[in-house]
């Protein structure tokens, strides 16, 4: 849970990105911390889902995670709906992986990431409290080692082990690996949020920053000018 609240702060400046749903097309936008103060949850998702009862639905995806209770909300939803199907579009990263596995089918985007770790949680308490919160963990493990087992065809093992090292894939070792089904047509995409609450995180590209960019061509200038003048 403190992971999850550091997360959160850490992306608290950028734009909110409410779920929104597109008419006709059957299209859910989950751009957000999946969370139900700080983000979409599963009451306001699972709304614009079975609005949709009947429809094919195209579940457009760049989460970093967040709430694992709401994401499995999210993924039963899914799964009663039948008939949706995930794209990936930069990131799918800790509970979006398990409402993406729920999906009849996922594409992921050239570029994105998909990650998958043990569940986190802060407790506090006696050593009984702390013990009964690590079999409750121990326990929500192992119904999303189930969900990733079955998508994927993996053994628990091997799915445990990836769980433990908090493991990333790009989106060719997500399709190689079973989480996804085929790297998407889409336009490649580079992952925006803040993601130094999680250890293994992939570093962002350097920023492009216009003013350190003009910076950087006035010094050029200037040098320029003192090799003519010389």
């Amino acid at each position: 849970m403190k992971k999850i609240v550091q997360l959160i702060r850490n992306n608290a400046g950028r734009e909110q990105a409410t779920i929104r749903a597109e008419g006709e097309d059957s299209v859910i936008y989950l751009y957000d911390i999946i969370d139900p103060y700080w983000g979409v949850g599963a009451a306001q998702f699972n709304k614009e889902l079975a609005s949709m009862h009947g429809k094919k639905v195209t579940l457009r995806v760049n989460s970093p995670g967040g709430d694992v209770f709401d994401g499995r909300a999210m993924a039963t939803a899914i799964a009663q709906h039948g008939d949706v199907h995930a794209i990936i579009e930069g990131l799918a990263a800790s509970a979006a992986t398990y409402v993406t596995s729920a999906c009849a089918s996922v594409q992921i985007a050239a570029g994105s990431f998909y990650m998958i770790h043990y569940a986190w949680t802060m407790a506090y308490g006696n050593k009984d409290d702390l013990l009964k919160t690590a079999d409750l963990l121990g326990k929500i493990d192992n119904t999303i080692i189930d969900d990733y087992v079955k998508k994927t065809g993996k053994t628990r093992d091997e799915i445990a082990a990836w769980m433990s090292a908090e493991t990333w894939f790009t989106a060719d070792e997500a399709v190689a690996n079973g989480f996804a089904d085929a790297v998407s047509d889409s336009v490649k995409v580079e992952n925006k949020w803040d993601l130094s609450a999680y250890s293994n995180a992939p570093k962002p590209p350097p920023r492009d920053d216009a003013a350190d960019w003009e910076a950087a061509r006035q010094r050029n200038m200037n040098r320029l000018r003192l090799h003519e003048i010389g």
